[in-house]
């Protein structure tokens, strides 16, 4: 087996049972979108696979302890690596990807390859995809205040707000909506300008259909 599956693997297994949206389907479509950019803008494909594939292995760590699950991620990817005896120079553009890739830290990556891990990770929040991983993400961080009484900081400003769906719009005004002019790569860009056709057509029509909901109240 080669180091990429050997690293899905373990990855997969740090994973297991992640209660919000930073699960293994978020790591594997993060991953095709960085060899996607790739494909138009360069950069080293092999550090891109590992970097998308262990981006996020810190994340259960943060939800027991707090803390930057970005910052738990490239430490355990570091000891992964060097343990798979892959070299030093790799290991750490791998994990200078990981270290910068997390949108509310508002990070500038410095290499092609981190900027192209940042992007994916960020159009992953956009369309479809984008909407359905908000959706559970919120409830997820909500379940985790209801029975553990512990909340996500960056997370207050638009999770715990009383009301999801007035929630879910200031989620959309600080995060998706914003995400464009913070992308890298034109690859990205493009991409990002097409899922948030979605993303405003699905919130017009959620605000109308709550809009005539109160109204027949």
């Amino acid at each position: 087996m080669d180091l990429i599956e050997k690293t899905r693997e373990f990855v997969a297994i740090f994973l297991e049972g992640e209660p919000s949206s930073h699960d293994m389907s978020h790591i594997n479509r993060v991953e095709a979108l960085c060899l996607k950019i790739q494909k138009e803008e360069g950069g080293d494909p092999f550090v891109l696979q590992l970097a998308a594939l262990l981006h996020d292995v810190g994340v259960i760590k943060e939800h027991e302890e707090g803390g930057d699950h970005a910052i738990y991620s490239a430490d355990i990817a570091s000891e992964f690596l060097s343990k798979s005896g892959l070299g030093k120079e790799v290991i750490e553009a791998v994990t200078g990807c990981i270290r910068v890739h997390r949108f509310s830290a508002g990070e500038s990556p410095e290499t092609l390859e981190a900027r192209i891990l940042q992007d994916a990770d960020r159009l992953d929040a956009l369309g479809a995809v984008g909407i359905f991983r908000a959706v559970l993400s919120m409830g997820a961080l909500r379940m985790l205040k209801h029975t553990t009484g512990m909340d996500k900081g960056s997370s207050k400003r638009t999770v715990y707000i009383e009301d999801p769906i007035e929630g879910f719009n200031e989620y959309m005004q600080y995060k998706p909506f914003t995400i464009p002019e913070k992308l890298n790569t034109d690859a990205a860009k493009k991409i990002a300008e097409e899922r948030l056709k979605i993303m405003r057509l699905y919130l017009e029509a959620l605000n109308l259909e709550a809009e005539i909901n109160e109204q027949e109240l």
